[in-house]
C-alpha cells in the first residue's frame, strides 16, 4: 500500500514537474511568510514585460560594485568556497598550505577567521563617486549561502552572528545613501545548492583518500567545536545527492532544489529588500532566480516593482538577470557578465565586469594582472554607445579594503570622468553606435556574456558615438599619430548627419577646433598631445 502509494506520489510530482516545463506554472503550493507590496505587477512574465527602465538608470551610466564577502578572506580568486574542494585544484592546495584538509577545515571555518577588521564602508563609497559612479552596489551573499546582512531565515549563517559580526549591507547602504547614490545588492544564493556539491566528495589519493570533505556534516557533529549548536547544513543545503555538474539551467539539472528551499530563498530576499529598500536588485541567474523550478523569482521581481512605486510614486527600482529572450529583456534590465553587446540594443542593458577576479586574487595583483584604466573607459564609451551601463567591481580584500594598484585605476577613472563625463550621463545612443576596424571582428556573446578582450584592439580608427540634446560626441578609441582625426561616418553629404556641422569641440577643455568635411569624412585637428595621459579615449562635440 506504501509503495503504491509513493509511485503515485512520484507520479504526480514528475507531472507537476512536466508542466512546470511546458507551460512555466510553478508546482510548488509554497508557503511564502514575508509580506510583500500589492500594485499594478502581477507574478507573471506579461505583467513584468509592461516594465519601463527608469531614467535615472539610463542616465546613470556608470556604477561601481563591492563584490566582497568571506571567499575574498583566503584571496585566491572566484569561487573559492567551490574550487577548494576540487583536488588538485590551485585553490585546493592553496586551502591545504593556508588551513588545512577540508575534511577538517571546511568553508564554514574560514567565514569563522573572516574579520573585516579595517572596512570603512564611507571611505570606499566616497572614493567610487569621486570616480564617477552614479549608483553603488554590494554583494548580499552569494553562491556559499552566507547572508552579509542581518538575516533571519539565514539566522546563523550572517555576517552579524559569525566572521566579522557587522551588518555589512546596513553598512553599505547607509554609505551610498550618505553619498547621495542609488544602492543595489546582488543576490547570488539561489545556486548554492550547485554550488557547494563538490563539498560533498573526498580525495581520490594521498593520505586523506576516501575521507569525506565537511559537505555533509550536521548540527549532531559539532560538540565542542567552535561551531557547537550551528547547523552546517544551513549553510552549505547538501542534503541531496549530487547533481550532473555545474550549469546556469535548472531545466537540465538532474536533481532539483527542494521546496524548503526555494522558499527559504523567497523569505531572505524578501526580507533583504524589505529591510535595506534596494533601488537595484541583481540577480546572478538565468531567467530569475529558480526559474522554472519555482516562481518565487516572479514574486520577488513583483514585489520590488510595486514597493517602488508605493514609496515613489513611480516605479524607480531595476532587477538585473542574464540570459533573457527577448520577451524577458521587457520584463528587467538584461545583464552580460564579463561582455559586452555588438550592436545598439532596443532596451537599456548592462555589463557587469571587474578589473581583476570577482573575488580577491593576491597573485593577479602581485602579477599586475588588473584592467587598465584605458580598458575601462573604452569598455565605458563603447556599451554607453550601445545603450548600455557599466557596473564595475573593484575586488575587495578579507580586511575591507582595496590595494594601491586598485586605488590607482580608480583614480584614473575618475580623472577622465571629470572632463569628459558630459560625453556618458545622460547621453542616448545616435543612429549608428561607431565605426572602425574593430567593429568587424567582435567576439559573439558566449552564455551570460564572457566576450570581453577577446575582439581587435581598439585604435584611433575605432570612433564611438552618443548623443544628448542637439549635441552629438564622437569618441576616438586612440590618438592618431599626426593628430589628425577623422569620422568617415560624418562625410559630407552623409545619411547619418546631413546637416551642416557648425562647432566642433574639445570636450576636456571645450576649445573649438578647426576641421574640415569633404566626401572622406570629417577631418579634426586635435589640440596638442598633453601630458596628462588621457589620449585613449579622446571626446569630441560636434554641434550642427
Amino acid at each position: 500500500m506504501k509503495r503504491r502509494a509513493l509511485i503515485k506520489g512520484t507520479a504526480a510530482t514528475l507531472s507537476s514537474l512536466w508542466l512546470s516545463r511546458a507551460f512555466g506554472k510553478n508546482f510548488y503550493d509554497s508557503q511564502l511568510n514575508e509580506p510583500t507590496a500589492t500594485g499594478p505587477f502581477k507574478p507573471t512574465w506579461e505583467s513584468l514585460q509592461t516594465y519601463q527602465t527608469p531614467e535615472w538608470f539610463r542616465d546613470a551610466k556608470f556604477g561601481m560594485w563591492a563584490h566582497w564577502g568571506p571567499q575574498c578572506q583566503p584571496e585566491a580568486g572566484d569561487w573559492y568556497a567551490r574550487g577548494m574542494y576540487q583536488e588538485g585544484s590551485e585553490q585546493y592546495k592553496i586551502h591545504l598550505q593556508k588551513y588545512g584538509h577540508p575534511s577538517k577545515f571546511g568553508f564554514k571555518d574560514v567565514i569563522n577567521v573572516w574579520k573585516a577588521e579595517n572596512w570603512n564602508p564611507e571611505e570606499l563609497v566616497g572614493l567610487y563617486k569621486s570616480a564617477g559612479a552614479k549608483y553603488f552596489m554590494a554583494l548580499a551573499n552569494h553562491h556559499d549561502n552566507f547572508d552579509l546582512y542581518d538575516s533571519k531565515y539565514q539566522s546563523s549563517w550572517n555576517s552579524t552572528k559569525i566572521g566579522p559580526k557587522k551588518d555589512l549591507i546596513g553598512g553599505w547602504a547607509k554609505a551610498a545613501r550618505n553619498n547621495e547614490l542609488p544602492f543595489g545588492v546582488s543576490v547570488h544564493a539561489s545556486h548554492a545548492w550547485m554550488f557547494y556539491e563538490t563539498s560533498q566528495g573526498s580525495d581520490k589519493s594521498g593520505p586523506f583518500a576516501g575521507v569525506p570533505y565537511d559537505g555533509n556534516i550536521t548540527r549532531a557533529n559539532g560538540k565542542g567545536a567552535w561551531w557547537d549548536g550551528l547547523d552546517p547544513q544551513e549553510l552549505y543545503a547538501q542534503n541531496h545527492e549530487v547533481s550532473q555538474g555545474w550549469n546556469w539551467d535548472w531545466e537540465n539539472k538532474k536533481y532539483w532544489p527542494s521546496q524548503a528551499y526555494c522558499e527559504k530563498f523567497y523569505n531572505r530576499t524578501i526580507e533583504l529588500i524589505n529591510k535595506y529598500n534596494p533601488d537595484v536588485v541583481y540577480f546572478d541567474d538565468s531567467h530569475l532566480p529558480l526559474w522554472p523550478v519555482s516562481d518565487v523569482g516572479l514574486k520577488i521581481a513583483a514585489h520590488l516593482y510595486n514597493k517602488s512605486i508605493k514609496e515613489h510614486g513611480e516605479l524607480r527600482a531595476v532587477v538585473n538577470a542574464k540570459i533573457l529572450d527577448e520577451n524577458q529583456r521587457k520584463a528587467m534590465v538584461w545583464d552580460l557578465e564579463r561582455g559586452h553587446a555588438n550592436e545598439i540594443q532596443p532596451l537599456p542593458w548592462q555589463t557587469d565586469t571587474c578589473i581583476g577576479d570577482w573575488h580577491y586574487n593576491r597573485a593577479l595583483y602581485e602579477r599586475g594582472g588588473y584592467k587598465t584604466t584605458e580598458t575601462v573607459i573604452q569598455t565605458l564609451v563603447d556599451i554607453v554607445s550601445k545603450n548600455g551601463n557599466l557596473m564595475l567591481n573593484i575586488p575587495v580584500r578579507g580586511d575591507g579594503t582595496i590595494d594601491e594598484k586598485e586605488r590607482k585605476v580608480v583614480d584614473g577613472i575618475g580623472k577622465w570622468m571629470k572632463v569628459n563625463s558630459e560625453s556618458i550621463y545622460g547621453t542616448r545612443p545616435w543612429k549608428i553606435f561607431g565605426e572602425g576596424p574593430a567593429q568587424q571582428a567582435v567576439a559573439q556573446l558566449n552564455g551570460p556574456g564572457f566576450n570581453e578582450g577577446k575582439g581587435k584592439q581598439l585604435t584611433h580608427e575605432d570612433i564611438r558615438f552618443a548623443t544628448k540634446g542637439d549635441a552629438l560626441y564622437a569618441t576616438a578609441m586612440g590618438w592618431p599619430e599626426d593628430g589628425k582625426l577623422v569620422i568617415k561616418s560624418l562625410a559630407k553629404n552623409s545619411e547619418h548627419f546631413p546637416k551642416p556641422i557648425q562647432k566642433v569641440e574639445w570636450l576636456p577643455t571645450k576649445q573649438s577646433l578647426t576641421f574640415e568635411r569633404n566626401e572622406n569624412g570629417l577631418l579634426i585637428s586635435l589640440p596638442e598631445k598633453g601630458a596628462d595621459g588621457l589620449t585613449f579615449a579622446n571626446a569630441i562635440k560636434i554641434f550642427s
